[in-house]
């Protein structure tokens, strides 16, 4: 290529470049940069995650259906009232040759009551009252006369249905899945907190890895510089030249091939931070410092103990045990006799007859004509053999739901040996990692050296500032990693909240 067409394009390519900038610019008028700090992201996906709105909203539903559970002990009320005409016909009786006239009859009823009412303890109850007025007339006879009565019933199971019954046991499964849904809930900030973690760490790399690959464009733009004025001189030849172009064309794609993991990074911590992503599509989120290797302490041992402890998905799995022993406790019951107390009290049935409703009303206040009863009653259901399966059925399933149990205990045990051997590694390639960019940055510039001097080659320099390039790139990748393998380490310990000091409370 000529001198003055080696001009032209170069002249070409800076108008282009300047026109790329003039955009670039132009949509960054319209971009919103905001600085945050991986609290700051964690804070926003608390409040804004989808995930965490959807799995927020299972505690409360629990919550009503707990409520919903003590229904069993609400009672019936009941009031009616009724009035009923009544003529029996008169005729004539042949035995005393006498016309017998008819009767005419009228009733007025008003009853109330408490009917199915349940006691925490069992007890079942019934609670009645009612007030009835008779007018009736025969012949020029008229009787006007009101009855009033209230009693109360008991009946106290002693055997079946006295520890647990269903109202009870729903009560009690419906606080266990309470307990379940809130430590789910805790699964799933723990889940989304741990994947912003790793996304902002992503983020950071990803924005790293693009400044190495500028770096790594304006080195090989560089040494194209000095190839062809060494080629101009004619102290190299073309080939080395061409090596050289070549070089800056893999960079500019290698830039470009970060500069797209840099905006999927973006998107990924975007879509985890916000519930509205037209919205936030426009934040160019800039992370706040840089990826760090601070050296800890791993302890199996102590991770073991807080895994068993704080661990969410075992907590759950425990309350899947109590809930089997919770069904187990019931069918066990049911096998037992229905052997109940029963008894009665009541006043104001019977005896005299008083004339207006306040006056049988007064029987009420004042408890005349009393009555009681007690006694007790026995049923035994001959075969229960439903009752004997259901036994069977939860016996083996409480087994089962402790096996499921001890099988989630050595899946995180193996998980958390798992996650500290990850993070000791990532640890120790982090430093592998820094020694292996040092040295390719000692290499390069010695044989940069050399070539100034005539005793090397572009293809060998050419080739370490490729070495170079990637050894940066994999100090980022380690970092990253290691940052990440600590976010998993927490995660399978179940101190990803105390370690973001989060302090969660569901209501």
């Amino acid at each position: 290529m000529s001198h003055s067409g080696w001009r032209m394009k170069k002249v070409t390519l800076i108008l282009t470049v300047a026109l790329m900038a003039a955009l670039a610019s132009a949509e960054g008028d319209s971009t919103r940069k905001r600085s945050m700090s991986l609290t700051d992201c964690v804070q926003e996906a608390l409040l804004r995650n989808l995930d965490v709105q959807i799995e927020r909203i299972n505690p409360q539903v629990s919550r009503e259906e707990l409520r919903g559970s003590y229904a069993g002990y609400d009672p019936t009320f009941r009031v009616a009232g009724e009035h009923r005409y009544q003529l029996s016909g008169g005729g004539f009786d042949p035995s005393i040759q006498f016309n017998i006239p008819p009767t005419e009859g009228e009733f007025d009823t008003l009853s109330a009551g408490l009917s199915g009412g349940l006691l925490p303890w069992g007890t079942t109850y019934d609670i009645a009252a009612s007030v009835t007025e008779s007018v009736s007339t025969f012949t020029t006879n008229r009787s006007d006369t009101s009855r009033g009565s209230v009693g109360i019933t008991l009946s106290q199971p002693l055997l079946k249905n006295f520890l647990i019954d269903g109202t009870r046991l729903r009560i009690s499964v419906s606080k266990n899945r309470l307990n379940y849904s809130e430590m789910g809930l805790r699964v799933r900030i723990m889940d989304v907190v741990t994947r912003v973690e790793k996304a902002y760490y992503d983020l950071i790399a990803a924005r790293e890895n693009v400044k190495v690959q500028e770096k790594a464009l304006q080195l090989a733009e560089q040494l194209l510089s000095e190839n062809k004025k060494r080629v101009e001189v004619g102290t190299m030849a073309p080939l080395d030249e061409k090596q050289a172009e070549s070089q800056v064309a893999g960079s500019r794609a290698d830039l470009l091939s970060t500069q797209q993991v840099l905006s999927a990074a973006e998107n990924a911590l975007r879509a985890l931070i916000n519930d509205n992503y037209r919205d936030y599509r426009e934040l160019l989120i800039e992370p706040v410092g840089q990826l760090a290797a601070p050296a800890q302490q791993f302890n199996l041992q102590q991770s073991w103990g807080k895994g068993l402890a704080q661990r969410p998905e075992y907590l759950q799995a425990k309350l899947n045990v109590e809930q089997s022993e919770l069904n187990y406790k019931f069918d066990r019951n049911q096998l037992m006799p229905d052997l109940s107390l029963t008894g009665s009290y009541g006043h104001g049935a019977g005896g005299v007859a008083v004339q207006e409703f306040s006056d049988a009303l007064e029987d009420f206040r004042t408890g005349r004509n009393p009555a009681y009863a007690y006694g007790a009653r026995l049923s035994i259901p001959l075969g229960n053999r439903a009752a004997r399966s259901n036994y069977r059925a939860s016996k083996l399933a409480v087994e089962q739901i402790k096996l499921a149990l001890k099988r989630t205990e050595q899946g995180i045990l193996v998980e958390i040996d798992n996650q500290i051997t990850a993070a000791r590694v990532s640890y120790e390639r982090v430093t592998a990692r820094r020694e292996s960019r040092l040295y390719s940055e000692a290499a390069l510039d010695a044989e940069r050296k050399k070539l100034e001097n005539g005793k090397s080659t572009s293809f060998v320099v050419l080739q370490l500032q490729k070495d170079l390039t990637a050894a940066r790139s994999a100090e980022i990748g380690a970092l990253a990693d290691y940052n990440k393998a600590l976010a998993d380490l927490a995660r399978s310990e179940g101190s990803t909240l105390e370690r973001r000091a989060i302090n969660l409370q569901v209501q």
